[in-house]
């Protein structure tokens, strides 16, 4: 491989890097939302993988069933995470022309 490919290949990669990191900006930004037991329970996560808010609707709330608050908060919560990877596959998709690129997220 010649020194002007090697070149050539720094930049794309470096381009590349700029891209990622606007990116990742970009989706710190950006929020996906779920919710379970129809609606009783929403969790709300943003592209860095943090969970920013979750509610919980009143009638929801049952002393005597506190397991299934937690069942309905704990599947709100993955499924809005699993959003969250989603969209950041996504995203990351359209700079990487679609390859895998293990590691980064």
């Amino acid at each position: 491989m010649g020194f002007g490919n090697m070149n050539k290949m720094m930049k794309q990669a470096q381009k590349m890097q700029a891209q990622m990191e606007k990116m990742q900006a970009e989706l710190a930004e950006k929020e996906v939302e779920a919710s379970a037991g129809g609606g009783v329970v929403t969790a709300v996560a943003n592209g860095k993988q943090e969970v920013v808010s979750i509610k919980i609707k009143p009638e929801a709330v049952d002393p005597d069933d506190v397991e299934m608050m937690e069942d309905l908060v704990l599947a709100a919560v993955n499924e809005a995470l699993r959003k969250s990877q989603e969209m950041m596959s996504q995203e990351m998709s359209k700079i990487t022309g679609g390859m895998k690129m293990p590691g980064l997220f």
